[in-house]
């Protein structure tokens, strides 16, 4: 049985599919699609603490999926501006956890990690999954994934 770990960039996911189709990604459907048949080394929702009740609801529903949450802290910059990615968190757990797993999964479309896909895929002959809505996914990590998902259909909440 193939050993997978899943990352998801849950801001990614959550404005892209909004903006796109106007309405929630479907994570209970992912999870079938990215899991079935496979045995999950790992599986990382990362988000932003805002600190309110609606989105601990949703966190945990995540947890209740199968998902560890990690939360960074919402920052507000003076200028009005905003801070909470997770690039550099996700980035070192999937290097850690890539010795476990035969197959990596994303869910984002932020071409900040096609060069992480091509270290994963090319250097450690892993098989890298991307899920990403196809108008706001970057080209470039389309192209450094095994296999490429886009959110659409059954993977959306309507």
């Amino acid at each position: 049985m193939d050993n997978v770990a899943l990352f998801v960039d849950v801001q990614n996911i959550y404005y892209t599919t909004r903006q796109i189709h106007k309405c929630n990604f479907d994570y209970n459907q992912f999870w079938r699609l990215a899991t079935e048949g496979r045995n999950v080394v790992k599986a990382v929702a990362y988000a932003i603490e805002r600190g309110d009740t609606k989105q601990r609801e949703f966190q945990n529903i995540l947890r209740g999926i199968g998902f560890e949450v990690k939360l960074k802290p919402f920052i507000q910059r003076a200028d009005g501006s905003a801070k909470g990615d997770w690039d550099v968190g996700i980035t070192i757990d999937a290097m850690e956890y890539a010795e476990l797993a035969d197959t990596i999964v994303f869910a984002t479309g932020d071409g900040d990690f096609d060069i992480l896909a091509n270290k994963l895929r090319i250097d450690k002959n892993k098989t890298v999954e991307v899920y990403g809505v196809p108008e706001l996914t970057a080209a470039s990590l389309i192209n450094a994934a095994s296999k490429y998902t886009p959110i659409q259909g059954d993977l959306l909440l309507r």
